[in-house]
Formats: C-alpha cells, structure tokens, sequence
C-alpha cells in the first residue's frame, strides 16, 4: 500500500514526511493562491477553481477567502456548506463535510500531526486521521479539530474549542479540549423580529 492508498483511506496511520507525495503539494497551492487572488464577484470563477480543487464539491457550497489546504483531493463538500474566511484544512486524510455545515472565521481541521516521541519527530515521522463533520454541524470562531474526530450531526462547538475527541450528535460543546456542556433543545430557538416574518410573507 503506498502512502497515497493510505491518505485516501479512513485508517488513522503513521509514515515518514519522505513516503509522502509532496509532490501533489504544488497543484494545491496553486490553486489555492488563483482562489485567494479572485475577484470577490466572481463567483463562476470561484466555483470552477474549488470544483478542480476538492475531491468532492456541491454548487451550494460556499467557501470564503482566505482559504488553503494541503492536497485538496481529500476534502469532501456533501451538500450545501458554509466555510468562512481564513480557514486551512490539512487534509492528509479525508476530510468530509456534512450537508448544512457552519464553519467560522479562522478554523482549522487537521488530519496531519507529528510523532509524540521527540525521536521519532525528529525523524519526520508524521500521523494522519480523517474528520467528519456531519450535517447541520456548526464551527465557532476560531476553533481547531484534531485527527480521527467525527462531530456528530446538528451539533455546534463553541469558538475558540480544540476538539480532540468525537463529539455526539446534537449538542454543545467547547473548551479546551472540547467538552459536551448540554444538549440542544427547544429553548435554543430564537424568535425572528415581526417586521422580517412580514416581509418574508409578502415575498420581499
């Protein structure tokens, strides 16, 4: 199995920084540096570019300036999605992003990291671990997921979280490390301003 079968796969593993395909690193930054350069309307160019970019993209999707990533190929948009601006996903591993997703200013999903063990860092050994976010997920400012975590579905993870663990489906959680505070509930629902619902109603 090459190092590419194994970035492709949902094992978490373990390689040197030699195995992998470094090469693949280029056709990314390109592409990231053409997206980051665009004129802001442009959003047919825009689109383009993310769709040669991502491994699998949705024409819902938005995804904002400043935006990079390690390889591109691994990074999967399912539906709808919103990533806000200055966000990097290190997407040594596969990185999937559910339907009706919410992703703040200055996140960072990272599959990579590097061996605990000061021998082995020092050697470039480095790990990978995929990350799922599942539908209706919603990133706060600023927060961090580690390798190998899954949050599941319609939960929200205060600003600022490292989350290093997975995290179940509805609920909030935050910290550092990111922890379950309570579940969301009907108590979570805000009441729109009258004057909008009317305007909404009449179609304005």
């Amino acid at each position: 199995m090459t190092a590419l079968d194994l970035m492709r796969s949902d094992a978490p593993y373990a390689v040197s920084y030699l195995d992998m395909p470094n090469d693949l690193q280029p056709r990314a930054q390109r592409l990231c540096w053409r997206f980051n350069q665009l004129d802001p309307t442009d959003l047919e160019g825009r689109a383009a570019i993310l769709g040669e970019l991502f491994g699998t993209w949705h024409p819902r999707a938005t995804v904002k300036p400043t935006f990079r990533c390690d390889y591109g190929f691994n990074i999967h948009f399912h539906g709808f999605a919103l990533v806000n601006y200055n966000c990097a996903f290190l997407d040594t591993s596969p990185i999937h992003v559910g339907v009706g997703t919410f992703i703040a200013p200055g996140c960072v999903l990272a599959c990579a990291g590097h061996a605990v063990h000061p021998a082995q860092r020092s050697e470039g050994i480095q790990t990978s671990a995929p990350i799922t976010l599942g539908d209706n997920v919603w990133l706060g400012a600023n927060v961090t997921v580690c390798g190998g975590v899954t949050i599941g579905d319609g939960s929200v993870i205060g600003a600022g979280s490292v989350v290093t663990r997975d995290v179940p489906a509805g609920v909030i959680a935050a910290g550092v490390p990111c922890r379950v505070i309570r579940e969301v509930g009907e108590d979570d629902l805000v009441k729109r301003l009258a004057q909008v619902e009317r305007a909404a109603a009449e179609g304005r």
